[in-house]
């Protein structure tokens, strides 16, 4: 059985890519889809119908799971574990903001060589002041490609304990054999 997971972006396969390994299953274990936005679902999901012996797995943001619920053709939120879906409170990068801590988060960024351009964003009228995670937040997303890369960092910086429900979820369905995951 091959086993196929649904994710929003690129940002979403980094991680989900470094939590898989850290919990030491194969790079082939699973085929991560960057679907390159959660609308595509539907679309994805019909492809994926058409093959044999296929399971479907996913994760999407809380402000998404009415395009989910929709596609899976379920009642709402709470069915979606049952169809292998994860929901990331708010996004995945505020799971993983969390799990880390801001403080862990700026270690991160400065093996990678970005803080200066965090304290760039930190010195704008509009965010001079806000909280360390909100901003944190914010400059994930400000640079083509970077919400990616951090996405990545990050989630090779948790430890297996660490690892934030939905992405823990997910790992321990792609682990798994069997087809459903609840």
């Amino acid at each position: 059985m091959t086993t196929v997971v649904l994710l929003e972006g690129r940002s979403d396969v980094a991680a989900v890519r470094a939590v898989a390994r850290t919990s030491g299953l194969a790079d082939d274990a699973c085929r991560l889809v960057d679907m390159g936005g959660v609308t595509g679902i539907r679309r994805h999901l019909e492809v994926l119908d058409a093959e044999p012996g296929v399971r479907v797995l996913g994760m999407c943001d809380a402000g998404e799971v009415a395009v989910v619920v929709r596609a899976l053709g379920v009642r709402g939120a709470v069915d979606l574990p049952a169809h292998g879906f994860t929901v990331c409170d708010t996004d995945l990068e505020d799971e993983l903001i969390r799990a880390l801590g801001p403080e862990r988060v700026v270690d991160v960024l400065d093996r990678l060589g970005l803080t200066h351009r965090l304290a760039v964003l930190q010195n704008q009228p509009a965010w001079r002041g806000r909280p360390l995670p909100e901003q944190l937040h914010r400059f994930a997303g400000t640079t083509s490609g970077r919400k990616e890369l951090l996405a990545g960092a990050l989630a090779a910086e948790l430890t297996v304990a660490e690892v934030p429900a939905p992405l823990r979820a997910l790992v321990t369905w792609i682990a798994d054999d069997r087809v459903a995951p609840a």
